[in-house]
């Protein structure tokens, strides 16, 4: 049985069904006029063969096109795209399958930090009173690096409420290079996690590298496709509406294999995308459903996942601003959208402006996580220990945020009200009011047993003091501590031989050997 999620029985809705139509059809007409600029040829070349008005206008080093869509190649695409799509994973119950029209939630991990941020409970003692001390976490940021990627992905192997993994750093250690990141970034995870992992192509060229590890582990190419172990992320619109050269190729050739794969777009109202809700909808919707199109134009049924990574400008310097409420408006919007075309949806919640976990990150991050899901969007991602606008990952965060998860999924839960628990409860009643205490204490244990009470915040503080830090530093290291479910001995000697560029450090059965 694949993972259950969490099923929203009335989706959070921002937008009426009549402005989702006028959102649709704005999109629409941006797709006919301007259009997009597309510095793809092959891209140009797919949608020319299929009826899309295609004109040249750059003759110079880097050729471009402008790409006319008409309305019927869209429809065209929507009616050939899966509404169904399945992530497998190493373990078969760690699946997840999304249908897009069901507001079935999965809480994912992401995005490629280039910042580790390292935790330190510090003991300092009160100035004057020595018998005082207090525990206090300090935060080191640094480089990412291949091991920290596995300590990651080990972690949220053991995360209760996530249900699948996007890498959470740039692996920069200095013997990896453009030529070997994608199979070493792919293999770490999958080495350290038996749940669904997600990334991006660094290398086009290491794709096949990266599919014949997947096979190997799964058994073979059509059990690949069984169980799609891996998936991809690919932004190949940069907004405002361009086809960008070597993403679309990465698109395309993922598309070719059949494996899922995200039409992302990520646009920050303001600058490359109108500031107003309605504008900045219209052009993130036209733009995945221009990826959309593509990849239906040219392989017909290939599993394809509609992202949406919207985020507001900042007015004092234009950076990304995650934790503004605009920012979940505009997921909330898009959850819509896709809902509306019944497709799965890539949404993200759980971002925020802050550098360092606290007050902040914990309003900005909750925030969002509660809106966000509440809308039912079938793929949550980065919403596990990222910081700093998705700069920055920290596993102090993500083992807060899963106990934050917890409360929201907690409260989630389907009320149990029906004529037998009203007439148990009738019952409860009269018997407590003739008594002399009145006190209803009797029947809370079977609801205890029974996991009907929600427990307490497992980082509450002791006394008058906030110990939440210590407490989910404690518990972040008791999960490093679990065992981890790598790939057997046998399967990891094929990958190593028949996978180039694995540093083998990651062979665990290797060091062991030396041992």
């Amino acid at each position: 049985m694949p993972r259950e999620g969490i099923l929203i029985e009335r989706p959070l809705e921002r937008i009426s069904r009549e402005q989702v139509l006028q959102i649709h059809q704005a999109s629409l007409q941006i797709l006919r006029d301007p259009g997009l600029l597309s510095f793809n040829e092959k891209a140009a070349d797919i949608f020319h063969a299929n009826g899309a008005e295609v004109e040249r206008v750059s003759t110079g080093d880097v050729p471009c096109w402008t790409v006319k869509i008409p309305e019927a190649l869209v429809a065209r695409a929507l009616s050939s795209a899966p509404k169904t799509v399945t992530l497998g994973a190493r373990n078969p119950e760690n699946a997840l399958v999304m249908h897009g029209n069901e507001p079935r939630v999965y809480f994912v991990s992401g995005s490629e930090t280039n910042i580790w941020l390292d935790v330190e409970m510090a003991t300092y003692m009160k100035k004057g009173d020595s018998s005082k001390e207090t525990s206090v976490a300090e935060f080191h940021p640094r480089r990412g690096t291949v091991a920290d990627l596995c300590q990651s992905a080990h972690v949220c192997e053991h995360l209760g409420t996530l249900d699948g993994y996007i890498r959470t750093v740039n692996i920069q250690d200095r013997d990896v290079t453009p030529q070997n990141k994608d199979v070493n970034k792919y293999f770490a995870s999958l080495n350290n996690t038996t749940k669904h992992v997600m990334a991006g192509l660094t290398d086009l060229r290491q794709l096949d590298n990266v599919v014949k590890m997947a096979r190997i582990i799964v058994g073979g190419e059509q059990q690949l496709r069984d169980n799609p172990i891996v998936s991809f992320i690919t932004c190949l619109v940069k907004s405002p509406l361009q086809f960008v050269q070597d993403t679309t190729d990465a698109f395309l050739a993922i598309c070719e294999k059949a494996l899922p794969v995200v039409v992302s777009s990520a646009p920050q109202a303001g600058t490359t995308a109108p500031m107003k809700e309605d504008g900045i909808i219209a052009q993130i919707n036209a733009e995945v459903l221009a990826g959309i199109t593509l990849g239906q134009l040219a392989y017909p049924g290939a599993p394809l996942i509609y992202g949406s990574v919207p985020v507001r400008a900042r007015l004092d310097n234009l950076a990304d601003s995650y934790g503004a409420p605009e920012s979940s408006q505009f997921n909330v919007d898009c959850v819509q959208m896709a809902r509306f075309y019944g497709l799965p949806i890539y949404a993200t919640s759980g971002v925020c402006d802050a550098k360092e976990p606290g007050l902040q990150s914990t309003v900005e991050r909750l925030y969002s996580d509660i809106l966000v899901t509440l809308s039912g969007p079938q793929y949550l991602h980065c919403a596990y220990g990222l910081l700093d606008c998705n700069s920055t990952f920290c596993l102090l965060q993500a083992v807060l945020d899963d106990a934050h998860f917890q409360m929201i999924k907690f409260f989630l839960r389907a009320p149990q009200i029906d004529e037998t628990e009203l007439a148990k409860s009738l019952k409860q009643v009269r018997e407590v009011m003739p008594t002399k205490q009145k006190l209803y204490v009797k029947y809370i244990r079977p609801m205890m047993r029974g996991g009907q009470i929600s427990p307490p915040y497992p980082f509450e503080g002791n006394g008058n003091g906030d110990s939440g830090f210590a407490q989910a530093y404690r518990q972040m290291n008791d999960l490093l501590a679990r065992p981890v479910q790598h790939i057997d001995p046998d399967t990891t000697e094929l990958i190593f031989r028949e996978i180039p560029g694995l540093l083998p450090r990651l062979n665990v059965y290797g060091e062991r050997r030396q041992q």
